[in-house]
């Protein structure tokens, strides 16, 4: 897969492209991240790439023929590539929308700064605008590698185990459940006593129980949007029914 960002400041891609799991991508050849920085594009001798806001207004507005021929050679690098703006306006990032976006071969990041960027622009060269939040940051690059990261670990060989990325959080509309390690004995408090029972089922249905329970406790919105199987329906219920005799 192709990763492309464009953005003034490159040397940002640095904290994806040599550490952590995608470093580990990029190394072996499963993810190629790239950048293409406008001023690169910017035509006069202090290669400036803002422009003073039509209306008045604090703050500056990216100009938009740098942008624009940076996108352009986003395009080179990575052809048929979707191209995604970071922008407050966007649509929430979720999990549902990563796994679409990993399903393409290419995508390039636009990231904005000052106020932003022209709106003709996006027009002309956006396909979508994402959100990460409902905040605001100095710049795209953090939010665009946000998104970046969450792709990557859907691309077949970066994570591990196989199955990683299928039982991360939200993947199925709930939160992750507990994990522990070792030692089995910590400060007095011990491993659940199910996951040491080497019974698969048990550990099974333990799990997805308690995934209900802290979706419940913690993002009760999620369980509101999700129709329950039965199986579900009935761990919940024994859950709710033992906190009532306790």
């Amino acid at each position: 897969m192709q990763l492309m960002l464009v953005t003034l400041f490159p040397e940002m891609l640095s904290a994806l492209t040599q550490s952590g799991v995608t470093g580990r991508a990029c190394e072996l050849g499963l993810v190629q991240i790239g950048a293409v920085n406008p001023r690169d594009f910017a035509f006069n001798k202090h290669k400036s790439v803002d422009d003073r806001p039509y209306g008045g207004g604090p703050g500056m507005v990216m100009a938009i023929e740098p942008l624009r021929l940076a996108i352009a050679e986003a395009r080179k690098r990575a052809p048929n590539a979707s191209v995604v703006y970071m922008s407050p306006q966007g649509q929430p990032l979720t999990q549902t929308r990563v796994k679409d976006l990993a399903s393409n071969e290419a995508l390039i990041f636009v990231a904005g700064r000052y106020e932003g960027i022209d709106e003709r622009l996006i027009a002309a060269e956006v396909d979508e605008e994402i959100s990460i939040g409902d905040y605001v940051l100095s710049g795209g690059e953090l939010p665009a590698m946000v998104v970046m990261d969450a792709v990557c670990r859907w691309v077949p060989g970066v994570l591990g185990h196989d199955q990683s990325a299928e039982q991360d959080s939200f993947v199925n509309g709930l939160l992750d459940c507990e994990h522990y390690t070792r030692p089995e004995i910590h400060d007095g408090q011990s491993v659940p006593e199910v996951l040491l029972s080497g019974n698969h089922e048990r550990i099974r249905k333990w799990r997805l129980q308690r995934s209900l329970v802290r979706t419940l406790e913690r993002r009760p919105d999620l369980l509101e949007q999700r129709v329950l199987t039965q199986e579900e329906k009935t761990l919940l219920g024994e859950y709710l029914s033992q906190q009532q005799t306790d």
